[in-house]
């Protein structure tokens, strides 16, 4: 076995990936505060082909030198765009016929490994605060809510940990049940 060297993991080229048919998924950060973990959920997002980024209330937005440092150039490729409120957001989302997805530990969440999504729905999912999680407010305007299961004893993962968790899982079921 040999490692691939860059040249052969036919990467796209920023012009390419903007021209390129997406995911029906958007990212839709809730008050992040660690710059590393923006920065992490763009290149999550680039990896993924996801449509759109949003970025709201206390979250930092690029150019930034911190979400550069991990983002490793995803900010230029990944459409993002700033909203102060995202329960706003959410509810405007809503009345374009997208599925909002709070990923969050609540009383009627579905397991992730239970959600088979909709080949034609779009959906934009929703990651919380590194403390306090999604917004109740939020959870509340949202369609559903997703959790991951966790078997541990600290039940919480680090949000750009959750994003390509939750990423990965629907972008592979999305892909088999086209």
């Amino acid at each position: 076995m040999r490692k691939l060297k860059n040249s052969e993991l036919n990467r796209l080229n920023i012009e390419d990936f903007r021209n390129s048919e997406k995911v029906g998924l958007i990212i839709i950060l809730d008050n992040i505060r660690s710059l590393n973990n923006i920065g992490s959920v763009f290149r999550t997002a680039d990896a993924f082909l996801i449509e759109k980024v949003y970025l709201c209330g206390i979250t930092a937005q690029p150019p930034h030198k911190e979400i550069h440092k991990t983002a490793l150039g995803a900010t230029e490729s990944v459409d993002w765009e700033y909203e102060e409120n995202t329960e706003e957001l959410v509810k405007r989302l809503r009345n374009e016929g997208v599925t909002v997805i709070s990923v969050e530990q609540a009383d009627k969440s579905t397991s992730l490994e239970n959600f088979i999504p909709k080949k034609m729905q779009k959906y934009a999912l929703v990651f919380g605060n590194e403390v306090k999680g999604v917004g109740q407010r939020v959870v509340d305007a949202s369609d559903l809510c997703l959790e991951i299961p966790q078997y541990g004893t600290k039940h919480s993962l680090n949000i750009s940990v959750s994003c390509g968790i939750v990423l990965w899982d629907l972008v592979s079921k999305l892909k088999f049940y086209q």
